[in-house]
């Protein structure tokens, strides 16, 4: 009678040189992936959601005692998100980077473009423009924070221009880029909206000429420098109170110079608040 053998098959141990120990004693405060682009679907106030393309930064702190991180497990994390992206899950994949790599700190970007679907102020005919928006997350101890940003493009018309003019005025697009660290839920379109409401006139992706016509009246109407452009915007802010902290920017890109007008405000509302309230 033939006895049955059974062949083994022993697979050697691989070296794990990322665990291994390092004697430098030098921490890294960011070390991960960079501009791995990646589908996502956002949530969209429209339509539901919205298919789009993200290009991921993701990095985790490294203790001076380990050599190096596992850099898979950032694109693991991200094949395992094919769904919706929102505030909350973008908050549990910051954890679960944290918990996965095994570190106190994480940081995730996630930058795409963003399409809202907009009808032209006189003719109503509908066109897609497109604006940049970034989710930012961090995470330190377990206790995740988000923000987010977006680049809005607009029409600003000089004040000065206008005023000094017998004809005309000189007027420029502008990017004005909002970032909130909210503490109530909001939608990318309201923080477009907001800006919008505040520029000299807002951008279509398609215009008639009625369309032109109102355009360019309007923005000749509300005139506004960049600082005004901030500073409507910050009022704005200030009155929300979902923004806990923002920072509003401005760059009209002058079209009788070669270089850029720029104005920031930056406040902290939560921060102020607990100063305020310890002052008691």
């Amino acid at each position: 009678m033939e006895s049955a053998l059974k062949t083994v098959t022993v697979v050697p141990s691989i070296a794990d040189v990322q665990g291994s120990a390092d004697s430098r004693r030098i921490a890294i405060d960011k070390v991960g992936i960079k501009d791995i682009r990646h589908p996502v679907r956002v949530r969209d106030r429209s339509d539901g959601e919205q298919h789009t393309v993200a290009t991921f930064n993701m990095y985790v702190y490294l203790p001076h005692n380990f050599k190096g991180t596992h850099m898979s497990r950032f694109v693991e994390i991200l094949n395992s998100h094919e769904k919706e992206i929102s505030v909350s899950s973008f908050k549990e994949m910051l954890r679960e980077m944290a918990e996965r790599l095994e570190s106190e700190a994480g940081h995730i970007e996630m930058r795409f473009p963003y399409f809202v679907n907009k009808r032209a102020p006189i003719s109503g005919v509908q066109s897609l423009l497109d604006y940049d928006v970034t989710f930012i997350g961090e995470i330190r101890d377990g206790e995740p924070e988000m923000s987010i940003k977006v680049v809005v493009p607009v029409t600003s018309l000089c004040p000065c221009s206008k005023e000094i003019s017998d004809y005309g005025a000189h007027n420029q697009r502008s990017h004005v880029t909002v970032q909130v660290r909210n503490r109530g839920f909001i939608w990318i379109e309201e923080i477009i909206d907001l800006v919008e409401k505040e520029a000299s006139s807002e951008l279509y992706g398609l215009l008639k000429r009625p369309d032109e016509k109102y355009v360019t009246e309007r923005a000749y109407n509300n005139p506004k420098f960049v600082e005004d452009m901030v500073r409507d915007v910050a009022l704005r802010l200030n009155q929300d109170e979902r923004v806990g902290a923002y920072v509003v920017e401005s760059e009209n890109f002058e079209s009788i110079h070669n270089h850029s007008a720029y104005a920031l405000i930056e406040r902290d509302k939560e921060a102020e608040a607990k100063v305020a309230e310890a002052a008691l």
